[in-house]
């Protein structure tokens, strides 16, 4: 066996409704910068979205009943410009935050990654871009979601946009939060597009972790992406049609925080790589742009041999265990076509490219080509020429 490294959050709390006593374990969890006397002050990152839902709001009552000082930072966006993330770390430096709590979906707990660790260095932004270029030490640290796809809550990933059609990763374990808390009832006002999209979008993190070339590839993994990969599969349907329903709003949060853990530890590839670019050019969300190029990316990785995914398939669809091995992997990507199509999000790219034409695609693949940080970690090499193949059949 090869030797591997698997890093994650220090403290994982999953529960319904556990959202509702943040104060009471953010004094046990987060150490001595959170004591409740009046020098503890935590930051509060989130969104717009998330204030108007009012989730919340239950979470600063608690966190006030605990004796804690907490400020809110709610001008998150979606895939944050670095505009945005400066002014969450200046807030957290005016206030001369103890601790950090980030509540949202993907961009509210990167930024609230990127305020722990640079409201308490001081380091500057463009210079932490990239793997293992961050130093520490950061704020203490409480992610807590409230989509089920990205699996940012433990992940060591924080993505920020640099221009109009660029983006930059930090990627440092610094960033793994000491506490995530995973409360599914947050999710159950999600719209039924946002829950289909995210859910895809934990389903490829999980795919491709399982797949990775990573050399960090490992058995831990694997293990955290099948069994994703089996409460996804049984939550999605349920939860599209059912927003309320508590078992599978508790796959899908468990599922996406699994996927996450895979993810993070055995890197994603091609799907994510040609999904970038789409998100770009076409402003659709991520998750949205991993479903669109999905079923096409795994055609392409089984090439001649169909008999890739053979593992994976049978755990996310469990009526292909049946199928031959050497013909599971199609089978798996026209399975995952299919989903998609029943749970409402769209197929083609050219229901999402707006105004553009299919000229646009040779683009798309030059771009594509820029995220060599994923690409090597594709069962197959993609060239140029193999990524607008596979944005063609995606049209």
């Amino acid at each position: 066996m090869k030797p591997f490294t698997f890093d994650t959050a220090h403290s994982i709390v999953f529960g319904a409704g556990v959202s509702e006593r943040i104060g009471e374990l953010a004094l046990q969890r987060l150490g001595g910068a959170v004591s409740g006397d009046a020098r503890a002050r935590i930051l509060v990152v989130t969104d717009q979205g998330v204030i108007a839902a009012h989730l919340l709001d239950p979470a600063l009552r608690s966190l006030r009943a605990a004796g804690l000082t907490a400020e809110v930072f709610d001008g998150v966006v979606a895939d944050p410009p670095e505009a945005v993330v400066q002014a969450a770390i200046a807030q957290a430096q005016a206030m001369r935050a103890t601790a950090v709590i980030g509540f949202g979906g993907g961009s509210p707990m990167d930024t609230a990654k990127l305020v722990a660790l640079l409201a308490r260095t001081g380091a500057a932004l463009g210079d932490i871009y990239g793997v293992g270029r961050a130093v520490g030490p950061r704020l203490p640290l409480m992610l807590v979601p409230t989509t089920a796809g990205t699996g940012s809550e433990v992940t060591p990933v924080a993505v920020v946009t640099t221009s109009a059609r660029e983006k930059q990763g930090v990627v440092s374990p610094l960033l793994l939060p000491d506490v995530a808390l995973l409360d599914p009832e947050l999710t159950y006002g999600l719209p039924h597009h946002v829950t289909a999209a995210t859910g895809v979008d934990a389903m490829v993190h999980a795919i491709e972790a399982h797949e990775s070339l990573s050399p960090n590839n490992n058995p831990l993994s694997r293990l955290l992406a099948r069994e994703a990969l089996r409460l996804l599969g049984d939550g999605v349907r349920s939860a599209v049609r059912e927003g309320t329903h508590p078992e599978a709003r508790s796959q899908m949060m468990l599922g996406a925080m699994l996927a996450g853990q895979a993810f993070a530890n055995s890197p994603v590839a091609a799907v994510h790589a040609l999904a970038y670019p789409v998100g770009a050019h076409f402003h659709v969300a991520h998750g949205l742009s991993n479903a669109l190029v999905l079923p096409h990316v795994l055609r392409f990785n089984c090439g001649t041999d169909g008999g890739a995914y053979a593992e994976v398939a049978p755990a996310l669809f469990p009526f292909l265990a049946g199928t031959p091995a050497s013909r599971r992997g199609l089978a798996l990507a026209d399975a995952l076509a299919h989903l998609t199509a029943e749970i409402g999000l769209p197929t083609r790219l050219r229901e999402v490219a707006r105004a553009a034409s299919r000229d646009v695609l040779p683009e798309l693949a030059r771009d594509a080509m820029k995220q060599t940080r994923l690409l090597v970690n594709n069962p197959r090499p993609v060239s140029e020429a193999d990524a607008l193949a596979i944005y063609e059949a995606a049209w």
